[in-house]
């Protein structure tokens, strides 16, 4: 990995996005879309809103995150545009981690958003830090980008791209803690949820809504988001392929 190399990655990833401004607008203001209409289902019932409104700041970044990137690396690959990069002194490393840290300016911008409005507008009721709020809110959207980039990886077109999103993330919207507490799961199901990246990036968040900040537990599921997202990018990196076949 070379760091003026993945910073160049970076810099082409934002400055095709500055053009695309339908994508940034699915991006940042997607989600804020997505809670709003939950709290607006959950007018009547204030509680129910702020017991699922927390969850929902990882879940609606993560899963619009994965579908943007593993789109936009597919295309990569299909275009024949990733073979063309890879003829300079580029890795697969470099590659990634310059999607990642060009999602991840995006996440922050999406994160400052969607937390701002959920606070003051929606009033979610979040006893922690809203910083730390806003934190684990930009580590679930690059959660969201490392496995869309690791999972681009298995797809031959732009089409099986977006089948990737529900057999990878609607399974880990089933079992994270959304619908059922994790501890009311079946015991087999509870043990799939604890090796699932989204269970944590949920536990992180309801962990700081619930005023159990960074020092309190809400770190550690952070920091095991944080691992989730080195693995899904080294891994990406081994398997990422220069063209589609």
């Amino acid at each position: 990995m070379t760091p003026r190399v993945t910073f160049a990655v970076a810099a082409r990833v934002l400055a095709q996005l500055r053009r695309d401004h339908r994508t940034v607008a699915m991006l940042v203001v997607l989600p804020t879309l997505l809670v709003s209409l939950m709290w607006w289902m959950f007018t009547d019932s204030p509680s129910t809103f702020d017991r699922v409104g927390g969850p929902l700041l990882a879940v609606f970044p993560a899963v619009v995150m994965f579908i943007v990137t593993s789109v936009a690396t597919l295309r990569e690959r299909s275009t024949g545009t990733l073979a063309r990069l890879f003829t300079m002194p580029m890795g697969k490393l470099d590659f990634l981690l310059g999607y990642a840290l060009a999602f991840a300016l995006i996440a922050v911008v999406q994160a400052a958003v969607v937390v701002s409005i959920s606070l003051v507008a929606l009033d979610l009721d979040v006893r922690g830090a809203a910083w730390q709020l806003g934190v684990v809110a930009v580590l679930d959207g690059v959660l969201g980008t490392a496995l869309g980039l690791f999972a681009s990886a298995f797809a031959a077109t732009e089409f099986q791209a977006v089948q990737m999103m529900p057999a990878v993330m609607i399974p880990q919207i089933l079992l994270c803690g959304l619908l059922v507490p994790r501890d009311q799961l079946p015991g087999v199901l509870h043990a799939v949820s604890d090796v699932l990246p989204l269970s944590y990036a949920v536990d992180a968040v309801a962990g700081v809504a619930a005023g159990n900040g960074f020092g309190a537990g809400a770190g550690v599921d952070a920091l095991v988001v944080t691992a989730f997202i080195l693995a899904a990018l080294a891994l990406g990196a081994a398997t990422l392929r220069r063209r589609t076949a």
